[in-house]
């Protein structure tokens, strides 16, 4: 099958991607309800590993088991109270790097490629992709960028400063959030710490950059990329107490994960708590993702594409099949919330959004006049904040993912229907397409790809006919 691929997907050329150039001036108008004269402030806290049901608010209001009985997470759930839960939010990719990547650029893991040649391809003073702090750059020479905590973007020599930040932590990973020696100990093992994560320096980093811009009158993006909650699983001593007294729930029952999740809800607390004071609220967008799905178990099971009910106990992703590193809904539907002006409180919209949406609705937010460039794939769900209705103005109306590694499937979805194909046979799962109606079936139990044929070939065909615009290796660097 992979010889096939090649006939198909043309290799990766570095001559066919579209450049724009960072020097181009852009008027600084405001746009939407939201305008106001002074530039709007954003901060972005992107949680790492952590599953659409994992939070003790409700992703979506009609389910009940699309929230925690176990966990608590009252700052994340003050979030959803001040603005908008997106039941149907995603991530980008089921894992971080490429997630993390298409956040920035506003792409397809698909455009942007594996991560051999990765570095060449989006060469900062070579090819001038726009970024989020770029593109804010542009349309007000006074913003502010500042990138905390997980960089894990595998840009090479290139650090957050080369795209478009004023200050980072540099070129991080999850090492750098790590203590832990013995591999086993890194799925197995709770390390009670009085610096779980680096939970409180990241909060503690991030308040002293806004306060330095609120001094200075200068508008920032602040991104707090943090380490929670990837394993290895780190808590302080007395927030593992409280977890480890704690009656279990039926699909969330690991106190040393809920502890750590409460350390890293407290850290998003100490976030708000100095938005508040220093009296910024009403002209800060705050939005909160995960840059992929949590594991479906701790310590993950070997088949990864197992149905639900095959591996003996429910999945901490319950209802959703699967989780990180596959593309079943588990591995990219994430907690998607936003806050901030003109955002109706207390609200839910069911519109799918994406990570790769965020830069063109930031940038309409911010007021940036420019048209986005044609390599951009998001589009701006800046229609949706005051009541949830509406639509997401995309250049497609499908939601692309792709895995490179290890589970080589890619995935596009269309309205309610999703098909997911599978490109070569592994020791798990065979080569072939699969498809499901997640209005009816949010499991992704009930493959319908026999019985709707013109509509699963009329989806794979869209997926090649995509890939093959933005002239897609599938195989990556398998090969």
């Amino acid at each position: 099958m992979l010889d096939k691929l090649y006939s198909r997907m043309r290799p990766l050329r570095s001559a066919r991607w579209i450049v724009v150039s960072i020097l181009a001036t852009w008027g600084s108008g405001f746009s939407h309800l939201y305008a106001s004269e002074t530039p709007p402030n954003f901060i972005l806290i992107l949680t790492d590993d952590h599953g659409w049901t994992s939070t003790s608010t409700k992703m979506d209001a009609a389910r009940k088991d699309s929230g925690s009985e176990f966990h608590e997470t009252p700052h994340i759930d003050r979030v959803a109270a001040q603005g908008m839960r997106f039941s149907q939010g995603y991530s980008p990719a089921a894992i971080c790097t490429p997630a993390r990547r298409s956040i920035l650029f506003g792409q397809t893991h698909f455009r942007m490629g594996p991560d051999d040649g990765f570095e060449e391809r989006y060469h900062p003073y070579q090819k001038a992709y726009l970024t989020i702090p770029l593109m804010l750059k542009q349309t007000n020479a006074r913003y502010r960028a500042a990138h905390f905590g997980k960089w894990h973007q595998k840009t090479g020599d290139f650090s957050p400063e080369d795209f478009g930040f004023d200050q980072s932590d540099g070129r991080t990973s999850n090492g750098d959030g790590s203590i832990w020696e013995n591999k086993e100990d890194k799925w197995k093992k709770t390390f009670l710490v009085d610096a779980p994560k680096g939970i409180d320096r990241l909060s503690g980093r991030g308040a002293s950059f806004m306060r330095r811009n609120v001094a200075s009158g200068n508008p920032f993006f602040l991104q707090i990329s943090h380490y929670a909650t990837h394993v290895d699983i780190q808590t302080k001593p007395e927030t593992y107490a409280r977890f480890s007294g704690k009656l279990r729930g039926r699909t969330h029952d690991h106190p040393g994960y809920a502890a750590m999740l409460a350390d890293l809800d407290s850290g998003i607390g100490a976030i708000l708590d100095e938005v508040e004071s220093l009296g910024i609220s009403d002209n800060t967008y705050i939005l909160i993702m995960a840059d992929n799905g949590g594991a479906e178990f701790i310590p993950p099971v070997s088949n990864k594409l197992a149905p639900p009910g095959t591996n003996g106990r429910p999945s901490r992703n319950d209802p959703l099949r699967g989780g990180k590193w596959v593309l079943y809904e588990g591995g990219v539907r994430v907690p998607f919330i936003v806050a901030g002006p003109g955002v109706l409180a207390k609200s839910q919209s069911d519109v799918p959004v994406i990570g790769y949406d965020l830069l063109p609705t930031i940038a309409e937010l911010a007021g940036f006049a420019g048209a986005m460039p044609d390599y951009v794939d998001g589009g701006s769900f800046v229609a949706l904040l005051d009541d949830g209705e509406g639509e997401v103005l995309r250049p497609s109306d499908a939601l692309f993912h792709h895995r490179y590694a290890s589970y080589l499937h890619s995935s596009i979805r269309v309205g309610d229907y999703k098909l997911l194909k599978f490109w070569a046979d592994h020791p798990n799962h065979r080569e072939g397409i699969e498809l499901y109606d997640l209005s009816q079936d949010l499991g992704e139990t009930t493959d319908l790809a026999e019985r709707m044929p013109a509509k699963a070939k009329a989806l794979e065909t869209q997926l090649l006919d995509y890939i093959e615009a933005v002239d897609g290796n599938v195989a990556g660097d398998l090969n």
